[in-house]
């Protein structure tokens, strides 16, 4: 679609009457006096005065159990940058819309007029007894990860997705297309332009699924050991050696992770890569590196992008209502490495199953199969509901984090099944 056709429908479909993509619908009965009465003076007294007997019945009696707050301060908005809280709020309503089609869980979006993260952080702090969890959303870095860390004392779950979605996505991915071009994880060279909050987490995540040689590079060059004043988050990175730039370290890698600018990988530099290189281009909307000058450069490349145009999209849409469903089911305290690893593993595993046919022409896609175009699952795809929510739930009950242990697992499938508004 034309750039400027694209502007004047995307504005219409925000602005038609009723304007925005979100809004409230009651749950229960209200069209007599004797349910208001119910729903509000005198009788909704009776749940509060439950609640104050026992804080925990406010997820009996009250919808706080499927109820996340995505919350922003505009700082890092798409590829947009620092546009503040108004200007953000299309994308935070566009958030919700994705929890509530995907794994039908409600939203209120936040958008904070606040840049302290101390500030930020005692203000969601404050306002989080009204969530079963918390999505954090387009917040720059370094702020980014101070906030997330000490909200997540909060006993219940809270997630950066730019950060983890991101590193999960990019994990499954990566661990599917390894087997395709039959490479050992542990021995390869991966190279991650940007160094910001998603690289930082896509790096952490990546060593945890065994990668051993990352070289991350931020606009000043490769992280290394001549370098001064990095972050903490950064130092993390840091390695011995005398390469500085992305052009010299590039070359012979096996794994280009971009995280950073339109354009920037240039033919020369896909070129000087290994056998099979597996580049993820995940700036947005402009890839490292056009999607067909990519391929004419090097027939023998495995190739994903942010974008829905073309294959292999890396999407957070693939993990994060189906992270957050499954916390929420199981009364999680928190989001950890165990159930973010279980996620990224069932969507690694459902790329590898038969493709529903329908799926297969909801893509335009006749034979949709495991391979170089297909090493990740479609958004549309409903198992991810099942499959993704079940291993999390599985996870945090594992791991200790769940304050409710799901005893029949066959009717809590059924009850997943059942919350599938997307079917296709």
């Amino acid at each position: 679609m034309k750039k400027e056709n694209l502007k004047k429908k995307a504005l219409y479909y925000h602005s038609k009457y009723p304007a925005g993509k979100i809004k409230i619908i009651p749950s229960k009965k209200f069209y007599s006096p004797k349910y208001l009465s119910y729903a509000y003076s005198p009788g909704v007294a009776e749940p509060c005065k439950e609640i104050i007997k026992n804080k925990n019945k406010v997820y009996k009696y009250t919808n706080k159990n499927n109820l996340v707050g995505v919350i922003t301060n505009g700082t890092a908005v798409l590829s947009l940058g620092d546009i503040g809280p108004k200007a953000s709020k299309p994308v935070m309503e566009g958030k919700a819309l994705l929890f509530k089609i995907f794994a039908d869980i409600d939203v209120f979006d936040l958008e904070i007029k606040e840049k302290d993260p101390k500030k930020f952080i005692e203000i969601v702090k404050s306002i989080s007894p009204t969530f079963g969890g918390i999505n954090l959303e387009d917040i720059k870095s370094p702020e980014a990860f101070q906030i997330e860390k000490e909200l997540k004392q909060i006993n219940i779950p809270v997630m950066h997705d730019d950060q983890h979605g991101t590193a999960i996505i990019s994990g499954a991915a990566l661990i599917n297309a390894l087997e395709l071009v039959n490479k050992k994880i542990e021995n390869i060279k991966m190279v991650i332009n940007g160094a910001g909050a998603a690289a930082i987490s896509c790096g952490r995540i990546y060593k945890k699924l065994g990668v051993k040689h990352i070289f991350m590079c931020d606009s000043h060059g490769v992280l290394n050991n001549s370098r001064t004043n990095l972050t903490k988050e950064k130092l993390e990175f840091c390695v011995k050696t005398s390469y500085t730039k992305l052009e010299e370290i590039i070359i012979n890698s096996d794994v280009f992770i971009g995280l950073s600018v339109g354009n920037i990988l240039t033919k020369h530099m896909l070129r000087s890569m290994s056998r099979n290189p597996i580049i993820f281009a995940l700036a947005n909307p402009n890839p490292e590196i056009k999607y067909h000058k990519a391929l004419k450069t090097r027939a023998d490349i495995i190739l994903a992008t942010g974008r829905s145009d073309y294959p292999n999209q890396v999407n957070n849409a693939l993990c994060f209502p189906y992270i957050f469903r499954g916390a929420l089911d199981v009364k999680a305290t928190s989001i950890n490495e165990e159930m973010k690893l279980a996620a990224l593993y069932a969507i690694a595993k459902i790329a590898k199953e038969p493709v529903p046919k329908k799926l297969s022409l909801l893509s335009n896609e006749k034979h949709l199969t495991f391979g170089k175009n297909y090493i990740i699952p479609k958004p549309f795809d409903p198992r991810l509901m099942v499959n993704v929510s079940l291993a999390v739930a599985k996870a945090a009950i594992k791991s200790g984090v769940a304050k409710k242990k799901i005893k029949n697992w066959k009717k809590y499938l059924a009850e997943l099944k059942s919350r599938i508004i997307m079917e296709i």
